[in-house]
Parts: structure tokens; sequence; C-alpha cells
């Protein structure tokens, strides 16, 4: 059975579909880099014989309740709000103009060949950007890892299931235990190197994404 070869005209046009559909997966639920991070194992203390204090059952009074070590859970507040706005306008305006007098040819004057010359050029142009962003809730994570400075690197992500369509955000990054609150939450202003996605899937989010033509015309892959 011969099989007839794709025209080369089609091959830009499947190359940029294929990359469209790689561009529009979403992150699948509880990848490694933002699952919940189990704490440390560590094995209890021997029992002592007869005496009344058990090292593995004991109560703390004066512990402190913030997260230090892997696999304790911090609350992050988000506050996020980001506001840019640049504005740029160019004008250029350019002209010449340059003349020649009544020549003189054999001694005669030649009114005809008296010319004048003259030129113009103007440019102008007018830019206009702003951009506002705005994202209030909150996320529980857990510690992932903890620095040699003492600093925790916390991870987490939460998913919510509204209609048809799932929610979820997910949170990655660096806190200093000194900005943890008493109540065991930090702002998330203060997590350094943040990574925060929020997104969704399925029938809204679908409803709220240009399709895949669309997307083409306007991606890169357009010359025109």
């Amino acid at each position: 059975m011969n099989r007839r070869p794709i025209p080369r005209a089609y091959l830009p046009v499947l190359m940029s579909g294929f990359l469209l559909l790689g561009g529009c997966a979403v992150p699948k639920k509880g990848e490694t880099k933002f699952v919940a991070t189990q704490p440390v194992y560590i094995a209890p203390a021997p029992a002592s014989n007869g005496a009344i204090y058990q090292a593995d059952t004991s109560l703390s009074l004066f512990e402190d309740l913030k997260a230090r070590k892997v696999g304790d859970i911090l609350t992050i507040l988000l506050d996020e709000r980001t506001n840019a706005e640049k504005k740029a306008d160019t004008s250029v305006d350019k002209s010449s103009e340059s003349g020649i007098g009544v020549p003189k040819l054999f001694g005669q004057t030649v009114p005809e060949l008296e010319n004048s010359v003259s030129a113009g050029h103007k440019f102008e142009t007018e830019g206009d950007s702003k951009q506002s962003n705005k994202l209030e809730g909150s996320i529980t994570v857990t510690v992932a890892q903890v620095l040699s400075n003492g600093n925790l690197v916390v991870q987490g992500e939460k998913w919510i299931t509204i209609n048809h369509g799932e929610e979820f955000i997910r949170l990655r990054g660096i806190v200093r235990p000194l900005d943890i609150g008493p109540d065991n939450s930090i702002s998330s202003t203060k997590v350094a190197d943040a990574q925060i996605l929020y997104s969704g899937r399925g029938t809204l989010a679908r409803a709220n994404k240009p399709g895949w033509l669309t997307e083409f015309f306007l991606s890169p892959l357009m010359p025109f």
C-alpha cells in the first residue's frame, strides 16, 4: 500500500499545532515539585525500666509550635498585588528645502529652468500599557527542606472542585523562621524565590481559552 507524502506547505501548520497542544497541557495533580513532604521518621527512645518519664511520649509545656522541621505545616497568607504602567510618546519632524535661481545659457536667462525642491518627513507614535494583578487567600504547605542557615523550603498545593471545573493553587519558596507569626502563618510577600501558580481545568477553563487556530495566528510562528 503506497502512502502519499504530506505536502511541504502543510508541515509548518502541523508543527505549530503540536507545539500548541504541548503548551496547553495542565500540570497533573500531585506533581513531585509541589506534593506534601512527609516528616522524617525518628526511632523512639528505648523505654526505661521503672521510670515515670518516657522520652517518646513526653509533652513540652514551653515548646514553640511554629514550623521548623521537615514535614511541619505552615499557612501562607496570599496577599499578592502588582500594578504596572508604561507609556511612550515619540515624535520626529524633519523638513528641507532647496532652490535653483534663474540660470543663464549663452548669456541669456532661461526662466523655464528655474526650480525648487522641498522634502518633509514626519513620524509619530504612541504606546500605552497597563497591567494589574491581585491574589488573595491562603494555602497550607509543608516544610520540604531545612537549609544550613535555618531557612525553610516550603511547598504545597490546594485543589478545589466547583461544578464542572477544578481550581488549584500551588506554591513553593523559602521562608525565614523569624518571619513566621505566633499563629504559624506568614505573608506570601515574605516568601523568597516564590513560585505561585493559580489556574484551573474543566469546562470554564476551556471556555476562557482561545481556540488552537486563534493561538496559531497570535503565536510567534505567524510572520504576518
